[in-house]
């Protein structure tokens, strides 16, 4: 059963800038392993739509009350397929609320990042 659905979308350029006025933006929002694939630095590109999936799982969830950023990570399989994982008052709200599975998808592409969320699981456990 689907439990919520979440979509949010990101400007980039506006990312981008929120990125160069605040410096520390990107460590308090993501953990140091969202932030490099492999050696390799990801682009703002890529973590504005980790940012976006983040967002999406808060609405599809319902409610952002105890969430913090650290909370949950976008994390990627072998096929670089993403997926989130969630810790802490995360996981306790998302297992009180019954949700089993997080899906995901997120993209970026002409100015804009976007990540769409489905969670499912029985409902209220």
């Amino acid at each position: 059963m689907i439990i919520g659905i979440g979509v949010d979308v990101v400007d980039l350029a506006r990312f981008e800038r929120a990125t160069t006025r605040t410096p520390g933006v990107l460590t308090r929002l993501f953990a140091e392993s969202e932030q490099w694939e492999g050696d390799t630095k990801r682009s703002l590109n890529s973590m504005a739509a980790r940012f976006a999936a983040k967002e999406a799982v808060i609405k599809a969830i319902g409610d952002s009350t105890g969430v913090r950023w650290h909370d949950m990570a976008v994390v990627s399989d072998g096929l670089r397929n993403p997926s989130i994982e969630v810790y802490n008052s995360l996981a306790q709200i998302v297992a009180a609320r019954g949700i089993s599975a997080i899906h995901l998808s997120m993209s970026h592409d002409a100015g804009v990042a976007i990540a769409y969320v489905i969670a499912e699981g029985s409902g209220v456990a």
